[in-house]
């Protein structure tokens, strides 16, 4: 028996390809090991190659793991300077068949596409739990060869009509301004990460900046809007209150940079303790 959650995070687990070999990559990972962190029973709707080396990196996660011949794989390439995104493999679609029964009462449910692999649609099934999504999955694409593209959702207001709260990287939308207003016209809630700049939350349309926790060094930036965004819907949920939501993701992604993949992501006690020290 499947026992509940308190947080679910939909979509693919991926292996990312470094020249140290297969690294844990993609949203569900490092979103699940926040929350799990954060104190929260969490569980992982994914589909991917039973033999993945990485998902051994995840034993303290509950995983519903829907067996594929190929688990999604990323690549990063660097032609004249730029970094280019591969794509090697794709795993299976998820549908909402997918999500065990005993999890689709969640109170938090978490959308985190990476390749095209869940639908915005599935935020329909979750009445009345808080609906996330990191939308980044969703705006990708790639050519015959795997050459990952940016894509904007065409329309958002009809796609993602049933989220509750979107949390993106400006890096996501290229910088591209005209693509966040359409995404803030179309939703309640929307969050926009800015590395070491902190943040901008944008509520029914109202603006406003979050300064991030310093950073003496950063190690490794991999996964840190993904960990901001666990946190975020953690602490919205708890909460209801989105600035104090923004203040709590800054503080837990900045320590999750400090260290390599997702090793430093911080505990609950971590983040209040900086907190009450600093006045945050």
């Amino acid at each position: 028996m499947v026992a509940p959650v308190d947080y679910v995070v939909i979509g693919h687990i991926a292996q990312d390809v470094t020249p140290r070999g297969y690294v844990l990559g993609g949203t569900a990972a490092y979103a699940a090991l926040t929350v799990r962190r954060l104190g929260l029973r969490v569980g992982i709707v994914t589909c991917a190659a039973p033999d993945t080396p990485v998902l051994s990196s995840l034993d303290d996660v509950a995983l519903h793991c829907r067996p594929a011949s190929h688990t999604t794989t990323f690549e990063n390439v660097y032609e004249d300077g730029q970094r280019v995104q591969w794509v090697r493999a794709v795993a299976d679609p998820l549908g909402v068949e997918d999500v065990p029964p005993a999890w689709r009462k969640a109170p938090v449910v978490h959308l985190a596409p990476i390749a095209q692999e869940v639908s915005p649609t599935l935020a329909r099934t979750f009445s009345g739990a808080l609906v996330g999504a990191t939308p980044q999955g969703w705006m990708r694409t790639w050519d015959g060869q795997g050459r990952v593209e940016y894509r904007p959702l065409e329309a958002p207001g009809r796609d993602l009509a049933e989220v509750d709260v979107l949390v993106l990287s400006i890096e996501d939308v290229r910088h591209n301004r005209a693509h966040v207003q359409a995404l803030v016209e179309a939703l309640p809630l929307v969050v926009v990460t800015l590395a070491e700049h902190g943040c901008e939350v944008y509520l029914k349309g109202h603006a406003e900046r979050f300064p991030a926790r310093p950073v003496d060094r950063v190690v490794d930036p991999t996964g840190a809007g993904d960990v901001f965004a666990a946190a975020f819907f953690v602490r919205y949920w708890e909460t209801g209150d989105a600035a104090e939501a923004a203040r709590f993701a800054n503080v837990v992604a900045s320590f999750s940079v400090e260290g390599v993949g997702t090793s430093a992501i911080p505990t609950r006690n971590q983040v209040e303790s900086w907190r009450r020290s600093n006045g945050w």
